[in-house]
C-alpha cells in the first residue's frame, strides 16, 4: 500500500469543512490488491471530505466502466460500473469495534488512507451476473454467432415444453375442490 500514496489524505491540521478531491482509478490501482476481480477499468471517483470536530465524513461518488468478460456471449466488454458508499470515520485513541461503514481513527494521525475501502466499493459494485443491454451500443461488443445460438437453445427449450401438462392439471383440479 506504500504505493498508494496519493491515497492518503491529510486530516490533521486541515480546517473543519467541506473538501474535494478527484481519482481516475484504472489498472494501476488495482494492480496493488492481490487477487483482484478487477485488471483493467476507467473510473472517475469523487471524494468528498466534511471533516467536522471529532469525525470526518467521506462520500465516495464513482462512475465509470470494468473490463469484463460477458456471461452470456464471453466476448470481452466494458461493463458499466457505478456506486455511492459513505464511511465515517470517528476520532478516538481508544480503538473501537469497526462496523461496515464507521471506522475509527487516532486522532494523532496525520493522514488517513482510502485505497482499501475504494477498492472494496468498486469491487462491491460490480454485479454478480456480468452483461448489459449492449445491443443499444454503436459498436456493441457481443459475439453474435454466440447470441443466435443461445437464441436458437431458447426456441427449442420453449418447443419441448409441453403446453398441456396433465399433473398439472389433476392439481389445479384439487386445488379447486379445496374451497
Amino acid at each position: 500500500m506504500e504505493t498508494l500514496v496519493q491515497y492518503a489524505l491529510p486530516v490533521k491540521g486541515r480546517r473543519d469543512g467541506i473538501h474535494h478531491f478527484d481519482f481516475q482509478i484504472d489498472q494501476s490501482f488495482f494492480k496493488h490488491f492481490e487477487n483482484s476481480p478487477i485488471r483493467d477499468c476507467a473510473i472517475d471517483l469523487k471524494l468528498e471530505l466534511d471533516k467536522r470536530p471529532g469525525m470526518l465524513v467521506l462520500q465516495f461518488d464513482f462512475s465509470g466502466t470494468v473490463q469484463s468478460e460477458c456471461d452470456r456471449c464471453l466476448e470481452h466488454i466494458h461493463l458499466p460500473v457505478s456506486g455511492s458508499q459513505r464511511l465515517l470515520v470517528k476520532m478516538s485513541s481508544e480503538p473501537g469495534l469497526e462496523e461496515a461503514d464507521v471506522v475509527y481513527m487516532d486522532p494523532e494521525e496525520s493522514s488517513l488512507q482510502v485505497a482499501q475501502y475504494i477498492y472494496e466499493f468498486i469491487v462491491l459494485a460490480l454485479p454478480m451476473i456480468r452483461v448489459y443491454e449492449c445491443e443499444d451500443d454503436a459498436d456493441a461488443p457481443c459475439n453474435p454467432e454466440v447470441l443466435a445460438y443461445l437464441r436458437q437453445e431458447e426456441a427449442e427449450k420453449e418447443e419441448e415444453q409441453p403446453d398441456n401438462n396433465p399433473l398439472m392439471e389433476e392439481l389445479k383440479k384439487l386445488n379447486l375442490h379445496k374451497k
